[in-house]
């Protein structure tokens, strides 16, 4: 789906009435028609026109073309600017028609989707653009939910109905489940069994529209009573209902004011390092385009007072000017007219086709498909591909991201025992190493509704289960019951879980396995299997969980009437919150958790809970969860109350395994210098484990020094010592536990303002840049993004961020480039990225292939564009000192016209789009190739003025040969050849073959585009030129074709092709004599490989 900007809502609150329209129409809420289009018929023109001419370089043309329109300024026909112009504002006016009709198409397949909507007592067929806020609409199985819609009543037992999130949040795995507003089922009777009535008349104060999917506040009015609405009873647009035969929902909010439209901001537009320096060298051209226009101008006030003056009685001055200064300000206007071209018009449309054709040979790269998902890469921008050529920091996300994101329960710890083994058990023996096979357990005999997919390797304790060991019990029980996951049981026995996190789904199957099966939940209940006995607990509470709390947990009642708090969360977080009497097993437990291999751990604990305790708790969430101000703070506060003084049971450990390459990848883009950062929210342990598994920590790196200071003065002081060991060779950084404890006393807002303010310390930057690897651990999703801010603003270096969740996408969006990887946890990540892919192996083909190419052809496309327009040009600047300063042009009005956009423009592109120095395997091998892009080698300010220099030498060979040779020359029946029209083709010609000559030498690497643009483009010069200095259209058009025959005779004399022939040498030789010395005593280290290449090839 298209995106759609929204602005920020002015509302304070929305009032919702339901079946009345008139209310609800007073207050102009948006209707549910989306608009994700800019332009329709009438306005297309008018807009996209303006659109364009925010654009400085059309704007100047623009203003170029009125110019021409003065007779007593130009000395070009109108066309010469003209026809390049429209032809720059057709191609992107095209381009930009072609993506506004898919926009179009797009908003009226989701417009004209239908929904059964309540109107006056009864259900209707209505288009989605039709719905209205406050009404009520009927939603059966497998249809989207067409607005944001406060659930109302399910033909589900307990008012529930089961959604899955795909197109809301892309995670495809997810089925999430959502009840009503009441436990009394008063809605359920007055609107879905009664369907054709119109009863029910609540009111709904709620939040205004707003992009916080996981949040919503508001209340219910209904009979004098009133009833908290959270995002639990919400049925956001996007979401598909499943499982469900029907149900009936309040619209909310409708069209751009739903969250997943608040959510489809544009993202932040990005420029590449070469777009903003080529925005300052068009600036500079221009300066010296006036610069130019000043010195000619101030030449024609001189040539008019000295000579022309003497001609006044023959040849007087044109009316207006009536002396010499004023012919001086109407000739400066004349030469920025003749010299625009060293601002070439068609130089950004240029920039964007060859963009264009890097994005799809990114798009179609073969070696980056992943057959297993079947999922190509893809290039979302076209924008930033030479950017990718020149990438010095990557900030990695771990999990998803450099891990499969498969979840496997691996090992755990219970009362101080640990439990778990590795596939295969490794024993010294002499000099060799024997590996003895560990049997995977047979959980089939034991549990028949065991999952026949699970692996584990500890038979201990599978016999701890089975003899009844109250701990280990107490250990599955809290996995079977601490969850969110819904389960599906297909037939009997035969169970699906659809976990919203691969972590809980791996818990809850290792509770499967081990004989305590979740069976299914209600909004009160949950049934689970325990040891072949079913049991149903009553569900008095769900404590959420959230990246500030990093646990939750759930408030049991069992059938004996006990009841219990079970919480599970993270080790620093839950270890703090229990019963002193946990002393001993709390370390045990610790060691474990410190030697779990690189393993996701956590920690289990529960709560007995005495009914006066229960009650009092309860009514205290209940005040909470009905605040209508500081309702999060208040909830917060009353989950911190109960979660205290808590009994640990163990910890589990979940193996996450790397992706396949990525150790290789990690390795090859390390000896390209780019550093990598791993950004991550794991502890300590398990990102040093994942640092020496990925080969970003090897063992050859002695010194080790760990940042963990938890207060600003004590990081400083950490950097200090840090760097008084700045002269070990191989110094390197993990962790970065910034104010750990501040982020449980004083909150995440202090933990952000410590981050930032160490940030601003250069010592903490240069540390750690000074280092081989960084490990951040333990960061929220907001630290990520600031990490790379910091790196950006410090460093001026180009950053890549990737990562494969939600909580990335404030660091992709930070970076330079984003890159999204389309995994487990949805697609939020890809649909916030620059480029997209399967695997992060595919990082390294994306930078040092495509990237690399990318950049080196951008960077020969402007070099050359840049000599060319200058070599073009600058001829004119010559010529005007033997006119007499009269702003009359060297070349034929028509080839100033087609030089730009036919003669040169083609094989320039084909050029810009196909050419590469060494093959991509080659890339691959000598990833050193890929430093000049990080250090801006290929194209720089330096190379710009040896460009423009080339370009003015050129000119200058141009101009001055043909005009030394042919000032004397004659024809073979003694006529001279010293005539203008002789000149201007002579010097096109020699123009024309020189700048072909010169990319021949350019193309490193020739398609069968090459050779037909170059050729074509040479030959088709001939063809036109012949054409337009034919008699025929002199006969036609006598006063546009001057030039009639002058091609035909200046062609058929020797003189001129000698002529022709000593400029293009003068001009190429110097070239090839440079480039051939500098190969030889200072050759590249892509020169080396080519040579290498040709060698093997031969």
């Amino acid at each position: 789906m298209t995106h759609l900007v929204c602005c920020v809502s002015a509302e304070e609150e929305r009032r919702v009435r339901a079946n009345d329209r008139e209310y609800n129409e007073k207050f102009q809420y948006a209707s549910n028609c989306i608009m994700t289009s800019k332009y329709n018929i009438i306005t297309f023109l008018p807009v996209n026109l303006f659109e364009q001419f925010q654009e400085v370089a059309n704007t100047y043309f623009l203003f170029l073309l009125i110019l021409q329109l003065i007779p007593q300024i130009s000395s070009l026909s109108w066309f010469t600017t003209i026809v390049p112009l429209a032809l720059v504002l057709s191609i992107t006016a095209v381009k930009d028609a072609t993506d506004d009709y898919f926009r179009h198409k797009s908003d009226n397949q989701v417009n004209n989707r239908q929904s059964q909507v309540l109107i006056r007592g009864s259900l209707q067929n209505e288009k989605w653009m039709n719905v209205r806020v406050g009404d009520i609409i009927k939603l059966e199985n497998n249809q989207f939910v067409a607005a944001d819609l406060l659930l109302l009543s399910s033909t589900e037992p307990h008012g529930l109905c089961y959604i899955e999130t795909a197109e809301l949040d892309g995670s495809e795995n997810t089925l999430d489940w959502i009840q009503m507003t009441m436990n009394e089922h008063l809605i359920y009777i007055c609107v879905f069994a009664c369907p054709h009535s119109s009863l029910f008349e609540g009111e709904v104060v709620c939040e205004p529209p707003n992009n916080k999917l996981d949040r919503f506040s508001g209340t219910l009015y209904w009979r004098e009573k009133k009833y908290s609405l959270t995002n639990q009873n919400m049925l956001l647009r996007g979401c598909v209902l499943r499982n469900t035969e029907a149900c009936y929902g309040l619209v909310i909010f409708a069209g751009p004011d739903t969250k997943l439209m608040q959510n489809s901001g544009r993202t932040k537009f990005k420029r590449t390092s070469i777009d903003r320096l080529m925005n300052t060298l068009v600036l500079w051209i221009f300066g010296f385009l006036v610069c130019m226009g000043m010195i000619l101008a101030v030449g024609n006030a001189g040539w008019e007072k000295e000579v022309g003056s003497l001609f006044q009685s023959y040849l007087a001055w044109d009316t207006p000017v009536n002396n010499f200064l004023f012919s001086a300000f109407l000739s400066f206007w004349s030469y920025v007219i003749i010299l625009n071209t060293v601002v070439p018009i068609s130089l950004y449309v240029s920039v964007e086709v060859i963009r264009l054709g890097h994005s799809y040979f990114i798009n179609w790269d073969q070696q980056m498909f992943c057959s297993q998902c079947n999922t190509a890469a893809e290039a979302r921008t076209t924008t930033l591909n030479e950017e990718l050529g020149q990438v010095e920091y990557i900030f990695s996300d771990k999990t998803g991201t450099l891990t499969q994101n498969i979840m496997t329960f691996n090992k755990c710890s219970i009362n101080g025992q640990s439990y778990g083994k590795d596939t295969h058990n490794t024993c010294a023996c002499s000099r060799d190493r024997m590996y003895v096979y560990i049997r995977r357990l047979d959980f089939s005999l034991f549990n028949p509704l065991a999952d026949p997919d699970f692996c584990f390797y500890d038979d201990k304790l599978l016999e701890s289960v089975k003899v009844g060991d109250s701990c280990t019990h107490e250990f599955f029980r809290l996995l079977s019951l601490c969850h969110t996951v819904m389960s599906e049981e297909k037939s009997e026995g035969e169970l699906v879980y659809k976990a919203q996190s691969p972590d809980e789904g791996a818990l809850v199957t290792a509770a499967r396995n081990f004989g305590f099966v979740f069976r299914s939940r209600t909004p009160g209940t949950i049934t689970t299997t325990e040891m072949g006995r079913t049991v149903t607990y009553s569900l008095l509470a769900i404590l959420d969980f959230n990246n500030i709390r990093k646990r939750m947990s759930v408030i049991v009642r069992n059938p004996e009437g006990r009841i219990r708090l079970y919480c599970k969360g993270a080790d620093t977080v839950l270890l703090e919150r229990l019963h002193p009497c946990n002393q001993e097993v709390m370390s045990i437990t610790s060691d474990h958790l410190n030697v779990t291999d690189g393993l996701r751990t956590l920690a289990l604990a529960y709560r007995d809970l005495s009914e006066d305790e229960w009650e009092a708790w309860s009514e205290s969430h209940r005040f909470a969860d009905k605040a209508t101000d500081c309702r999060e703070d208040r909830l917060a506060a009353a989950y911190e109350e109960v979660e205290q003084n808590m009994m640990l049971l163990g910890a589990t450990a979940i193996e996450d395994k790397l992706q396949e390459g990525v150790p290789e990848t990690i390795a090859v883009l390390s000896l390209a210098n780019i550093k990598i950062w791993v950004l991550t929210g794991d502890k300590q342990e398990t990102a040093v484990n994942i640092g020496y598994s990925c080969k970003m920590l090897t063992d050859d790196m002695t010194e080790v020094f760990i940042i963990s200071g938890h207060t600003v003065q004590s990081v400083r002081q950490e950097l200090r010592s840090v760097w008084l060991c700045a002269h070990c060779t191989r110094l390197y950084t993990v962790g970065s536990r910034i104010n750990a404890k501040l982020q449980m006393t004083g909150g995440q807002k202090l933990r952000n303002v410590c981050m930032i303010e160490v940030g601003r310390c250069g010592k903490f930057v240069s540390t750690a840049c000074a280092c081989k690897a960084v490990i951040c651990c333990r960061v929220t999703p907001l630290q990520k993004a600031q990490v790379v801010e910091l790196i950006k603003k410090r460093k001026k270096a180009v950053t890549l961020a990737i990562g494969d969740g939600a909580n990335d996408i404030s660091m992709i969006k930070s970076a330079h480039i984003g890159v999204g990887i389309s995994g487990q946890e949805g697609i939020q990540a890809v649909l916030a990225s620059d480029y997209s892919f399967s695997q992060f192996r595919f990082l390294q083909r994306l930078l040092l292939v495509h990237g690399r190419w990318s950049y080196l052809r951008m960077c020969r496309f402007l070099c050359y564009f840049f000599y060319k327009n200058f070599a073009f040009t600058m001829v004119h600047f010559w010529f005007g000192f033997f006119c007499g300063f009269s702003a009359q042009t060297v070349y034929d009005q028509y080839f100033i016209t087609l030089f730009n956009i036919v003669y040169t423009s083609l094989p320039v592109l084909a050029m810009g789009i196909f050419d590469q120095d060494v093959p991509d395997h080659r890339s691959l091998e000598y990833p050193k190739l890929y430093e000049p892009g990080q250090l801006n080698l290929l194209f720089n300010k330096r190379e710009f003025f040896i460009c423009i220099a080339q370009g003015i030498y050129t000119s200058v060979v141009l101009f001055f040969v043909p005009y030394a040779v042919l000032s004397n020359a004659t024809q073979s029946n003694g006529v001279p050849l010293a005539d203008y029209q002789t000149f201007a083709v002579t010097t096109a010609t020699a123009l024309v073959i020189v700048v072909s000559v010169q990319i021949v030498l350019d193309t490193g690497f020739w398609t069968v585009f090459n050779h037909v643009f170059v050729w074509g483009s040479l030959g088709s010069y001939f063809i036109i030129m012949f054409a337009l200095h034919s008699q025929t259209l002199f006969r036609i058009f006598p006063n546009q074709f001057h030039f009639v025959g002058s091609a035909q005779s200046t062609l058929l004399q020797p003189v001129v092709w000698l002529t022709i022939a000593l400029a293009t040498a003068i001009c190429i030789v110097p070239v090839l004599a440079f480039r051939f010395l500098k190969l030889d005593l200072k050759p590249q280290l892509s020169d080396t490989v080519r040579k290498h290449t040709k060698t093997q090839r031969f």
